[in-house]
């Protein structure tokens, strides 16, 4: 589960062109919106494609569950995950 974490953090500063962020510097516990990372709404549309296009997951935005799925590297690692072995 650490290697899909790492490659979250990847992926957000990949697709949302954090130049100054390393992967070291994301918690996977760490809230990716409002306080945590920063994240806003344009970030979250921007990541569900990078989403998308690497592992075929499509997060439905008026899903009251995607929140709860974006609130961290964390949380999203783990619904990867749970989609991967369904």
């Amino acid at each position: 589960m650490e290697q899909l974490h790492t490659e979250l953090k990847q992926l957000i500063i990949e697709s949302l062109n954090l130049e100054d962020i390393t992967t070291d510097d994301i918690d996977s516990n760490e809230p990716l919106f409002n306080d945590g990372l920063g994240l806003d709404s344009i970030d979250a549309l921007e990541l569900g494609l990078a989403l998308k296009k690497k592992y075929g997951i499509v997060l439905d935005t008026d899903d009251k569950d995607s929140r709860k799925h974006f609130a961290s590297v964390a949380t999203l690692a783990s619904f990867i995950a749970d989609h991967q072995a369904a």
